[in-house]
């Protein structure tokens, strides 16, 4: 049963068409009209806009995102692929070294899938399926400028576009502008107190370029990922990702001192200067399609909405505007889906204008972004710098047990289904305590670690002499 019953259907506010706002966006269709209002001018296909900084660096869509993505809009996923994404086996298509330097085998065993695609094509696909909603009304070129209301409630949002200033009256305003989000300064504009926030800033700066596949790639060639090792500071690490159109996207990364730069020259060295020269000697001869692009704004940045005493009815805030991580762990995309769907949950038991609300769905749409933190932040908190205070001792603990689970799962198909129910964000970290990694850990049997990426000969003869 609802909190109240309302006549009129309610009016909502979302800023930003990022995919949290998308996804939000979607939800909100059933219980209220829904005006989107975009700073950018959207592009008609599968481009690069503005808004989206990270758009030219690879995506990682996890299991847990691909589940989320077809229960909130069934058929998503299959659209992607139909133009070109792939649905690719976690680890059996992949080549991956983990942040500790084990490599994965390629077990067929488990269930999960990536999927795969140039950001572009994805975000493509989702405003093809969310934005014709009869519901949702598009207003792009027009930027948020602050809240209306009070402490209590927030009742609308102050916006600029076509030239002028206006005021767009909502009963629910959801803030997913991004990393860049003004919601805390808006929030206290209005009287309430500062949230909480914290950054781990491990210092990682991305360096992408296009490659055309190399002849006899063909169209399934695995995906590359090796992981830089924050004990061995500066990281560094990459990953190609084999996308739609026969193209090959390159990203490479580093921290304070082992940065990779915009230099096309120095793109195919980097690579085969950190940790295993496998990224690099694939790279060797393969043709460069597009310049280098960089990316320096990678921290993980948390604001604690959720625990804030008081809080507005009317208000919430959404995907990154809550929390941005480094794009390396691929877990962004997934949080932005999975708290789409915990903030449905609470609407089919609250109603939307009803107090108290608002506080229900900041609390709910928290739940899978504090997982997506601790797998972040448990890698980058133990780079040089990262943070104001030292990793705890409960933090090195547990960083330890994930190295051992690591361990285990590269060398047990059993522990290794453990390990990507937690990493794939469909399961919580207590999986990882569990029998399936519990027994492969203590007894075994394990099979030996590789010495090497586990390429097979058709895949090894694409690096050429």
């Amino acid at each position: 049963m609802s909190d109240s019953i309302s006549t009129r259907r309610p009016a909502a506010v979302v800023i930003g068409a990022s995919a949290a706002g998308l996804f939000t966006a979607a939800v909100l269709t059933e219980f209220a009209d829904v005006t989107i209002i975009e700073r950018d001018r959207l592009p008609d296909g599968p481009e690069p806009r503005r808004g989206v900084p990270q758009t030219r660096h690879a995506h990682l869509i996890w299991s847990g995102g691909v589940n989320a993505f077809n229960e909130l809009l069934p058929g998503l996923t299959d659209a992607a692929v139909a133009q070109g994404a792939r649905l690719v086996r976690i680890m059996g298509d992949m080549i991956s070294r983990a942040p500790n330097e084990v490599w994965f085998r390629r077990f067929l065993a488990t269930h999960h899938r990536n999927l795969v695609c140039s950001r572009d094509l994805l975000d493509f696909v989702l405003r093809e399926r969310v934005l014709n909603h009869e519901r949702l009304t598009l207003r792009q070129a027009t930027t948020a400028l602050g809240l209306e209301g009070d402490a209590t409630r927030v009742t609308g949002v102050r916006a600029h576009g076509a030239g002028k200033d206006f005021t767009l009256p909502a009963d629910l305003v959801v803030d997913a502008s991004g990393r860049g989000s003004h919601a805390a300064q808006w929030l206290a504009d209005l009287g309430l107190p500062k949230v909480t926030e914290r950054e781990v800033n491990a210092g990682v700066t991305y360096a992408t370029r296009l490659f055309k596949a190399p002849a006899g790639a063909g169209d399934n060639y695995p995906l590359v990922n090796v992981q830089a090792n924050p004990a061995k500071a500066p990281g560094q690490g990459g990953i190609i990702l084999p996308i739609e159109n026969n193209q090959w996207l390159v990203t490479l990364a580093g921290t304070r001192g082992g940065e990779p730069t915009a230099d096309p020259e120095a793109f195919v060295p980097f690579a085969l200067g950190f940790g295993d020269p496998i990224i690099g000697r694939l790279l060797q001869y393969a043709e460069p399609i597009s310049d280098v692009i960089t990316t320096r704004s990678t921290a993980n940045r948390r604001r604690y909405f959720e625990k804030m005493k008081r809080w507005p009815d009317g208000f919430l805030a959404m995907g990154d505007a809550i929390a941005a991580y480094n794009p390396v762990y691929g877990h962004g995309l997934t949080v932005a889906a999975q708290g789409a769907i915990a903030i449905r949950d609470v609407l089919h038991t609250k109603d939307i204008t009803a107090p108290g609300t608002a506080r229900r769905l900041q609390r709910a749409a928290a739940r899978p972004v504090a997982a997506a933190w601790d797998l972040a932040v448990g890698q980058d908190a133990f780079y040089p710098g990262a943070a104001q205070t030292p990793p705890t001792p409960t933090e090195r603990f547990l960083a330890r047990f994930v190295d051992k689970a690591v361990e285990t799962g590269a060398r047990s198909p059993r522990a290794m289904g453990a390990l990507l129910d937690v990493m794939s964000m469909e399961k919580p970290a207590t999986r990882l305590f569990s029998k399936d990694m519990l027994i492969p850990m203590l007894f075994g049997p394990q099979k030996p670690h590789l010495q090497g990426p586990p390429l097979r000969e058709d895949e090894r003869a694409v690096i050429q002499p």
